[in-house]
């Protein structure tokens, strides 16, 4: 396990996807948080991934008026 060190760009963007389909662990998520207080890239790639997340979720449950089903 990798501690809470500094990691590049790189690495914390994979986390970042990680998230996504797991739960980090302590150290991860504390190496996120470090990442992000010196890094200007890394949180705006985040807030990316969130709204694409949150597009997807949208797109699901999109119901359009030319819908076969009834109201």
């Amino acid at each position: 396990m990798k501690l809470a060190t500094l990691r590049s760009c790189r690495e914390i963007s994979a986390l970042v996807l990680a998230r996504e389909d797991r739960v980090l662990s302590f150290p991860e998520r504390l190496a996120i948080r470090l990442h992000f207080l010196m890094c200007e890239a890394c949180p705006r790639f985040e807030k990316q991934v969130l709204t694409m997340r949150q597009a997807m979720n949208n797109w699901r449950h999109y119901r359009g008026d030319d819908s076969d089903e009834p109201k």
